[in-house]
Protein backbone atom coordinates (compact mmCIF):
# COMPACT_ATOMS: atom_id res chain seq x y z
CA UNK A 1 0.00 0.00 0.00
CA UNK A 2 1.08 3.61 -0.85
CA UNK A 3 1.57 5.90 1.76
CA UNK A 4 -0.78 7.85 2.99
CA UNK A 5 0.68 11.16 1.26
CA UNK A 6 1.64 9.47 -1.72
CA UNK A 7 -2.42 9.35 -2.87
CA UNK A 8 -2.28 13.24 -2.49
CA UNK A 9 -1.36 16.11 -5.33
CA UNK A 10 -1.61 19.08 -3.14
CA UNK A 11 0.69 18.58 0.23
CA UNK A 12 -1.16 21.41 1.85
CA UNK A 13 -3.88 19.86 1.89
CA UNK A 14 -2.39 16.69 3.79
CA UNK A 15 -0.42 19.02 6.11
CA UNK A 16 -3.76 20.80 6.84
CA UNK A 17 -5.54 17.01 7.51
CA UNK A 18 -2.63 16.47 10.08
CA UNK A 19 -3.31 20.05 11.76
CA UNK A 20 -5.17 19.50 15.23
CA UNK A 21 -7.06 22.71 16.88
CA UNK A 22 -4.98 22.98 19.58
CA UNK A 23 -1.64 23.22 17.03
CA UNK A 24 -4.14 26.25 15.57
CA UNK A 25 -3.84 28.35 19.13
CA UNK A 26 0.40 28.03 18.82
CA UNK A 27 0.65 28.87 15.39
CA UNK A 28 -1.61 31.82 14.37
CA UNK A 29 -2.70 31.34 10.51
CA UNK A 30 -3.19 27.86 10.08
CA UNK A 31 -6.30 26.24 9.46
CA UNK A 32 -7.29 23.27 11.99
CA UNK A 33 -8.49 19.63 10.07
CA UNK A 34 -12.12 20.37 11.67
CA UNK A 35 -13.85 21.15 8.46
CA UNK A 36 -11.99 18.47 6.65
CA UNK A 37 -12.76 16.09 9.26
CA UNK A 38 -16.63 16.60 8.65
CA UNK A 39 -16.01 16.41 5.12
CA UNK A 40 -14.45 12.62 5.56
CA UNK A 41 -17.34 11.38 7.52
CA UNK A 42 -19.68 11.64 4.83
CA UNK A 43 -17.29 10.30 2.42
CA UNK A 44 -16.60 7.46 4.75
CA UNK A 45 -19.61 6.56 5.06
CA UNK A 46 -20.94 6.50 1.43
CA UNK A 47 -17.95 4.10 0.20
CA UNK A 48 -18.51 1.48 3.06
CA UNK A 49 -22.16 2.14 2.71
CA UNK A 50 -21.70 1.23 -1.31
CA UNK A 51 -18.84 -1.45 -0.81
CA UNK A 52 -21.22 -3.26 1.82
CA UNK A 53 -23.98 -3.68 -0.65
CA UNK A 54 -22.36 -4.59 -3.36
CA UNK A 55 -20.04 -7.38 -1.20
CA UNK A 56 -23.15 -8.46 0.55
CA UNK A 57 -25.95 -8.78 -1.53
CA UNK A 58 -28.07 -11.10 0.30
CA UNK A 59 -27.72 -9.62 3.76
CA UNK A 60 -30.74 -7.40 4.87
CA UNK A 61 -30.39 -3.93 5.73
CA UNK A 62 -30.16 -4.39 9.39
CA UNK A 63 -26.90 -6.50 9.08
CA UNK A 64 -25.40 -3.71 6.75
CA UNK A 65 -26.19 -1.31 9.15
CA UNK A 66 -24.09 -3.05 11.90
CA UNK A 67 -20.90 -4.05 10.05
CA UNK A 68 -21.17 -0.03 8.74
CA UNK A 69 -21.12 0.92 12.34
CA UNK A 70 -19.04 -1.59 13.53
CA UNK A 71 -16.37 -0.56 10.33
CA UNK A 72 -16.35 3.72 11.07
CA UNK A 73 -16.90 3.16 15.10
CA UNK A 74 -14.05 5.45 17.10
CA UNK A 75 -11.69 2.53 17.92
CA UNK A 76 -11.71 1.33 14.72
CA UNK A 77 -10.58 4.46 12.96
CA UNK A 78 -8.14 4.77 15.54
CA UNK A 79 -6.41 1.88 14.94
CA UNK A 80 -6.46 2.39 11.39
CA UNK A 81 -4.87 6.19 12.03
CA UNK A 82 -1.85 4.21 13.87
CA UNK A 83 -1.54 1.59 11.23
CA UNK A 84 -0.97 4.90 8.59
CA UNK A 85 1.34 6.69 11.03
CA UNK A 86 -1.43 9.47 11.61
CA UNK A 87 -0.40 9.51 15.05
CA UNK A 88 3.35 10.21 14.74
CA UNK A 89 2.39 12.87 11.80
CA UNK A 90 -0.18 14.31 13.71
CA UNK A 91 0.76 18.31 14.54
CA UNK A 92 -0.66 18.80 18.27
CA UNK A 93 0.18 21.56 20.84
CA UNK A 94 2.71 21.21 23.72
CA UNK A 95 -0.35 20.79 26.13
CA UNK A 96 -2.35 18.12 24.09
CA UNK A 97 1.45 16.06 23.14
CA UNK A 98 1.86 15.53 27.04
CA UNK A 99 -1.49 15.22 27.64
CA UNK A 100 -1.59 12.16 25.39
CA UNK A 101 -3.12 13.26 22.23
CA UNK A 102 -1.28 10.36 20.25
CA UNK A 103 -3.20 8.04 21.81
CA UNK A 104 -6.45 9.59 22.10
CA UNK A 105 -8.59 7.29 20.06
CA UNK A 106 -11.29 9.84 19.27
CA UNK A 107 -8.57 12.48 17.96
CA UNK A 108 -6.96 9.35 15.67
CA UNK A 109 -10.27 8.33 14.71
CA UNK A 110 -11.09 12.46 13.56
CA UNK A 111 -7.95 12.76 12.23
CA UNK A 112 -8.77 9.55 9.99
CA UNK A 113 -11.74 11.28 8.68
CA UNK A 114 -9.96 14.65 7.93
CA UNK A 115 -7.40 13.06 6.06
CA UNK A 116 -10.26 11.52 3.82
CA UNK A 117 -11.91 14.95 3.55
CA UNK A 118 -9.02 16.14 2.56
CA UNK A 119 -8.41 13.61 -0.38
CA UNK A 120 -11.68 13.90 -1.77
CA UNK A 121 -10.70 17.80 -2.08
CA UNK A 122 -7.72 17.12 -3.94
CA UNK A 123 -8.62 14.26 -5.99
CA UNK A 124 -12.24 13.13 -5.64
CA UNK A 125 -14.49 9.97 -4.64
CA UNK A 126 -13.04 7.59 -6.75
CA UNK A 127 -9.51 7.62 -5.36
CA UNK A 128 -10.83 8.01 -2.08
CA UNK A 129 -12.48 4.55 -2.78
CA UNK A 130 -9.32 3.25 -3.86
CA UNK A 131 -7.26 4.63 -0.58
CA UNK A 132 -10.00 2.93 1.14
CA UNK A 133 -10.10 -0.23 -0.38
CA UNK A 134 -6.31 -1.07 0.21
CA UNK A 135 -6.97 0.10 4.42
CA UNK A 136 -10.71 -1.75 4.05
CA UNK A 137 -10.00 -4.94 2.37
CA UNK A 138 -12.87 -6.76 1.08
CA UNK A 139 -12.04 -9.84 3.48
CA UNK A 140 -12.79 -7.05 6.24
CA UNK A 141 -15.92 -6.12 5.09
CA UNK A 142 -17.26 -9.68 4.24
CA UNK A 143 -16.57 -11.47 6.93
CA UNK A 144 -18.43 -13.59 8.47
CA UNK A 145 -17.83 -12.74 12.30
CA UNK A 146 -17.66 -9.40 12.86
CA UNK A 147 -17.30 -7.24 15.65
CA UNK A 148 -20.56 -5.90 16.91
CA UNK A 149 -20.69 -1.49 17.20
CA UNK A 150 -20.28 -1.00 20.85
CA UNK A 151 -23.92 0.01 21.70
CA UNK A 152 -24.87 -3.33 20.40
CA UNK A 153 -22.96 -5.09 22.13
CA UNK A 154 -23.53 -3.18 25.32
CA UNK A 155 -27.37 -3.50 24.78
CA UNK A 156 -27.44 -7.05 24.18
CA UNK A 157 -24.89 -7.72 26.90
CA UNK A 158 -27.04 -6.20 29.73
CA UNK A 159 -29.88 -7.31 28.57
CA UNK A 160 -28.53 -11.03 28.62
CA UNK A 161 -27.27 -10.76 32.40
CA UNK A 162 -30.70 -8.86 33.21
CA UNK A 163 -29.48 -5.83 34.01
CA UNK A 164 -31.82 -3.89 31.24
CA UNK A 165 -31.33 -1.92 28.38
CA UNK A 166 -28.76 0.89 28.78
CA UNK A 167 -29.62 5.00 28.65
CA UNK A 168 -27.45 7.60 27.34
CA UNK A 169 -27.61 11.55 28.35
CA UNK A 170 -25.55 14.15 27.00
CA UNK A 171 -23.90 15.61 29.24
CA UNK A 172 -21.79 18.32 27.73
CA UNK A 173 -21.63 20.19 24.48
CA UNK A 174 -18.67 22.19 23.15
CA UNK A 175 -17.37 23.86 20.67
CA UNK A 176 -18.80 26.13 17.56
CA UNK A 177 -21.57 24.58 15.11
CA UNK A 178 -19.54 23.23 12.87
CA UNK A 179 -17.20 21.15 15.20
CA UNK A 180 -19.33 20.21 17.87
CA UNK A 181 -17.65 18.07 20.65
CA UNK A 182 -20.46 16.18 22.64
CA UNK A 183 -19.86 14.07 25.66
CA UNK A 184 -22.22 11.43 26.56
CA UNK A 185 -22.79 9.14 30.16
CA UNK A 186 -24.24 5.81 29.61
CA UNK A 187 -26.17 4.28 32.43
CA UNK A 188 -27.24 0.61 33.36
CA UNK A 189 -29.80 0.21 36.10
CA UNK A 190 -29.74 3.46 37.31
CA UNK A 191 -25.46 4.30 37.66
CA UNK A 192 -23.10 5.88 35.56
CA UNK A 193 -20.82 2.77 34.03
CA UNK A 194 -19.32 4.62 30.83
CA UNK A 195 -18.38 8.19 29.96
CA UNK A 196 -16.95 9.44 25.96
CA UNK A 197 -17.05 11.95 23.77
CA UNK A 198 -17.22 12.45 20.03
CA UNK A 199 -18.12 14.53 17.05
CA UNK A 200 -21.34 13.46 16.89
CA UNK A 201 -24.01 12.16 19.61
CA UNK A 202 -23.33 8.78 18.01
CA UNK A 203 -19.71 8.91 18.13
CA UNK A 204 -20.30 9.82 21.57
CA UNK A 205 -22.55 7.47 22.77
CA UNK A 206 -20.54 4.77 20.76
CA UNK A 207 -17.08 5.60 23.18
CA UNK A 208 -19.27 5.81 26.39
CA UNK A 209 -20.52 2.30 25.49
CA UNK A 210 -16.89 1.61 24.97
CA UNK A 211 -15.91 2.89 28.09
CA UNK A 212 -18.45 0.94 30.02
CA UNK A 213 -17.99 -2.58 28.38
CA UNK A 214 -14.33 -2.08 29.43
CA UNK A 215 -15.41 -0.97 32.91
CA UNK A 216 -18.37 -3.56 33.46
CA UNK A 217 -15.69 -6.50 32.06
CA UNK A 218 -13.00 -5.92 35.19
CA UNK A 219 -16.19 -6.33 37.38
CA UNK A 220 -17.27 -9.47 36.31
CA UNK A 221 -20.39 -8.24 35.36
CA UNK A 222 -20.33 -7.88 31.92
CA UNK A 223 -17.74 -9.09 29.08
CA UNK A 224 -17.78 -7.54 26.08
Amino acid sequence: MKTVSAYFSHQPLFNQALTHRSYCNEHPGRQSNERLEFLGDSVLSIIISHRLYKLLPGQPEGELTARRSALVQTSTLATKAKQLDLDRLLLLSRGEEDSGGRSNSSLLANTFEAVLGALYMDQGLAVCEEYLTDIFLDAELAQQEFVRDPKSNLQEQAQARGLGTPSYSTVATQGPDHAKQFTVAVAVKGQQVGIGTGNSKQRAEAAAAESALVKLEKSGKIKP
